[in-house]
């Protein structure tokens, strides 16, 4: 019985060529759809919570860029009063990943309204005022979002630069603070 290598050899090639197109083609990056999220946030780059509006302005391969605001209310005790002041989170992030699972890599700035308490020495009287305050935060963390919309999710680590700014001192710097978010893609 003669054997011939050359019909095995064509048979080789054809089915390594089937199997690595099905193997690239997995490996490509997919075109987000969606685009927009919106999320509401505990922690992170707003101090406490907001409600956020999310919008990828940039795919290019496993890079993704996404720009995101959002709102917040903090209250805060004046003489036996409470009062609620706005919070004003905004950040730029770079995402990494092919389809639904991202490394976040991103940085803002967070403006508020905070109380401020000084002392008036010549008066003796405590002045008790409302001013502007910011802080930079960084982002490090996870972010699961499908590429033709629906369930949104992150978490991160978002440590904060202060400014020195609202009649306190210097720059400050808190290691402490991370954040989740929950929401939907469009």
């Amino acid at each position: 019985m003669k054997f011939s290598s050359k019909p095995v050899l064509i048979g080789f090639f054809l089915v390594f060529l089937t199997l690595s197109q099905f193997t690239f083609a997995q490996t490509e990056p997919e075109t987000f759809t969606a685009k927009n999220a919106v999320y509401i946030e505990v922690g992170g780059s707003s101090g406490r919570y907001a409600v956020n509006y999310s919008k990828i302005f940039h795919q290019k391969g496993k890079l993704k860029l996404s720009a995101s605001a959002g709102f917040s209310m903090w209250p805060k005790k004046f003489d036996s009063k409470t009062i609620w002041l706005p919070s004003i989170p905004i950040e730029v992030s770079a995402l990494f990943g092919k389809s639904n699972h991202h490394l976040e890599l991103g940085m803002g700035i967070t403006s508020y309204l905070t109380r401020s308490l000084a002392f008036n020495s010549e008066t003796f009287e405590n002045i008790d005022k409302v001013v502007f305050d910011a802080a930079i935060p960084v982002r490090i963390g996870y972010r699961f979002q499908k590429p033709e919309g629906g369930f949104f999710f992150r978490v991160g680590y978002t440590p904060v630069i202060n400014f020195p700014t609202g009649g306190k001192g210097g720059w400050g710097f808190d290691p402490y603070w991370a954040g989740i978010s929950f929401g939907k893609s469009f």
